[in-house]
């Protein structure tokens, strides 16, 4: 009686839909919901867990999902979940403002499930595309750096903007002094110089010092998209990478590769356990935040076994900076920080993929079937 009782309030608890879910921050929405039309796309990304204690472990299960934030961009329009947890609550109480889902268990015992939906309406962030930075001039001397802006200048423990990740802007920028030209500059040089490494675990680490130090300039999305970051950032232009998910095809860059951008069957629906991707972001004074992709120059480059000076390579690489083909979905900017509530193992790198800990050890959030976890994403027409 009390095990079923115990399941009936869950049930109660977790089935409750949650439209606009509230979170315990302010959130800064700058934008109206995006209305479904031929410029927005809308999916709804099913999660299920079903975790698994690590050999040795016992004790309490805690569970942080990541949630994605609203932009210009995209609108998380309904998140529900359900499932045989003893407490599920929002929040984003973080440094980053990062937008979580934190679940726990009593007990490893037995099975930890919960399944989450989200509806979620995107659209194509182009700013060069849709030339609207056509009129925007530096402000010059007087530019001013919101406060909300300036710790995207600032270095974390994998990003950092001083030794040899300044000398190496410095060379790559030489003279210029433009912003928007420097943004280029650097984007084309890790663009170019980097290559993407199918052997890296994940997204990769983004590990900056060590890959410039090492000159070993391969990695994944993490990896490369992180040296842009911290190549902006030290010449003085805030950056910031988004890490995210892909949901589906894509409709504009899958002419030059049918497998680096994302992918769905004919009926829409995509299995995005290893879809996650981690892009980038640079400021501009008087306009605003500016999307770029190296990495996936670099994925495109190595999935179609292309070279840099091939003209898809490079079609990619224009459209990528400035440009955002929205079959992906950012969950948050965090980078180096502390969880809510706190993580036994410390500060997490970042928060694309879920984290969990069994009385305090890490689950292996890279191997969805140890974790375990299935992601789909179907597109609704």
């Amino acid at each position: 009686m009390e095990r079923r009782l115990f399941l009936k309030s869950v049930a109660a608890l977790s089935t409750i839909g949650l439209v606009r879910p509230s979170f315990s921050k302010t959130q800064n929405v700058d934008h109206p919901a995006i209305s479904i039309s031929d410029t927005s796309r809308r999916f709804v990304m099913t999660q299920t867990y079903s975790l698994k204690a690590p050999e040795g472990s016992q004790g309490q299960v805690n569970l942080w999902i990541p949630v994605p934030e609203d932009t210009a961009f995209q609108t998380l329009l309904d998140l529900s979940f359900k499932g045989n947890y003893q407490q599920a609550r929002l929040n984003a109480n973080n440094a980053y403002g990062a937008r979580m889902l934190f679940v726990t268990w009593p007990d490893s015992a037995g099975t930890q499930e919960i399944q989450v939906s989200m509806t979620i309406e995107t659209r194509d962030c182009e700013v060069f595309k849709d030339n609207t930075l056509a009129d925007w001039t530096l402000p010059g001397q007087d530019a001013v750096i919101p406060n909300e802006i300036k710790p995207f200048l600032l270095a974390t423990p994998h990003i950092p903007v001083d030794g040899i990740v300044k000398e190496t802007a410095l060379k790559i920028t030489g003279d210029e002094k433009a912003p928007l030209k420097q943004a280029r500059l650097i984007h084309d040089w890790v663009s170019t110089h980097m290559h993407r490494d199918d052997t890296v675990i994940g997204c990769g680490t983004g590990d900056v010092g060590e890959i410039l130090k090492t000159g070993k300039l391969g990695g994944k999305c993490t990896d490369i998209n992180s040296v842009f970051v911290a190549l902006c950032r030290a010449v003085g232009i805030p950056a910031r990478e988004m890490f995210g998910i892909r949901l589906g095809a894509s409709r504009k860059l899958g002419q030059y590769s049918k497998k680096a951008f994302g992918s769905a069957d004919e009926q829409g629906v995509a299995k995005i356990n290893g879809g996650q991707h981690c892009r980038a972001m640079f400021w501009l004074a008087g306009f605003g935040w500016v999307p770029a992709d190296p990495a996936d120059v670099t994925k495109m480059r190595l999935t179609e076994k292309k070279e840099n000076g091939d003209p898809a390579v490079k079609a990619v690489n224009d459209y990528l900076f400035g440009n955002w083909e929205m079959n992906w979905v950012g969950f948050n900017h965090a980078r180096d920080f502390a969880l809510s509530p706190a993580a036994e193992q410390g500060d997490v790198n970042n928060l694309g993929y879920p984290y969990a800990e069994v009385d305090g050890d890490p689950l292996n959030f890279y191997d969805p079937v140890a974790f375990s976890y299935e992601f789909v994403s179907t597109e609704q027409h």
